[in-house]
């Protein structure tokens, strides 16, 4: 991963980034780790203007690995798709880094421009498609942005006799900064999937036609069926790092697009199965 870019306050740069991020961000002043937008080391005389920026590799923190595999379904000189397994973050945030299918794919493929076009939630599995090249990104990444892509999922979840399916779950999603949830509020609709269940033991298709931030946990939770394994919805259920033996029982398992490069019909699909729902 390429350095953390801070954004000063302004005044004496040892001084601020010793305040704000201790003594390790201190020793690497000392050490000529940390330089400037021009790549000029910094050190304990420099002195920059407010809002001017340096740059530094941060500490990575220790992390749990992850003890599943991701296989590779396809690549070709544009694109690589894997099938991403449960708690595996997509690209780094917090404290997750080297634990992340970003990270591993840069290092296993020796791949340094590789980028995710989308996301998938640390603790849902499934198709996960990522760009190659810095040229091609943006390509990809819109398709994606811009609803192009047909997204199908499965999750298994408990079984409401009375609940009347197929039905489309529209609703207002809300995600705000700080908070674990994400949550169904007044208003215009701003999420769309289509839920339909596919077996008496409670398989679940969902069909999104919007990528709201927990969109599939929230919709099914609101239906009175949350996903197995949630540990979000309907309540938070604290869950260590290092216990893998309840993944959430949501799978990415296709997704169908035209390339936006070679204008081909494309599909991916997830081998991977999930659990049945106990009794």
């Amino acid at each position: 991963m390429g350095p953390a870019r801070v954004r000063l306050r302004g005044g004496a740069v040892l001084a601020e980034l010793t305040a704000r991020f201790g003594a390790a961000a201190h020793a690497k002043v000392l050490a000529g780790e940390v330089v400037d937008a021009d790549g000029t080391a910094v050190d304990d005389a420099t002195v920059l203007a407010s809002g001017s920026h340096v740059y530094l590799y941060r500490e990575l923190p220790d992390e749990v690995p992850v003890p599943f595999d991701m296989p590779v379904l396809y690549r070709d000189a544009d694109i690589v798709v894997v099938d991403k397994p449960h708690f595996l973050a997509t690209m780094p945030r917090g404290r997750h880094v080297a634990q992340t299918a970003l990270v591993r794919l840069r290092r296993e493929l020796d791949l340094p421009e590789l980028s995710p076009a989308h996301r998938l939630d640390r603790l849902t599995a499934g198709v996960l498609l990522f760009t190659t090249r810095r040229e091609r990104r943006g390509a990809y990444q819109t398709m994606f942005a811009q609803g192009k892509v047909r997204k199908t999922y499965l999750a298994r979840a408990a079984v409401d006799p009375g609940l009347v399916l197929p039905r489309l779950v529209r609703s207002r999603i809300v995600k705000r900064r700080g908070q674990l949830q994400a949550v169904c509020e007044p208003g215009a609709p701003n999420a769309e999937t289509l839920v339909e269940r596919l077996a008496p033991d409670g398989l679940y298709r969902l069909t999104p036609r919007t990528g709201r931030t927990h969109q599939l946990r929230v919709q099914m939770a609101s239906l009175g069926l949350p996903i197995v394994g949630d540990p979000l919805y309907p309540k938070v259920i604290p869950v260590p790092d290092d216990d893998f033996s309840t993944p959430l029982q949501l799978l990415a398992q296709r997704i169908e697009f035209d390339d936006p490069i070679t204008g081909s019909r494309r599909a991916f699909v997830s081998r991977r199965q999930l659990q049945g729902v106990s009794s």
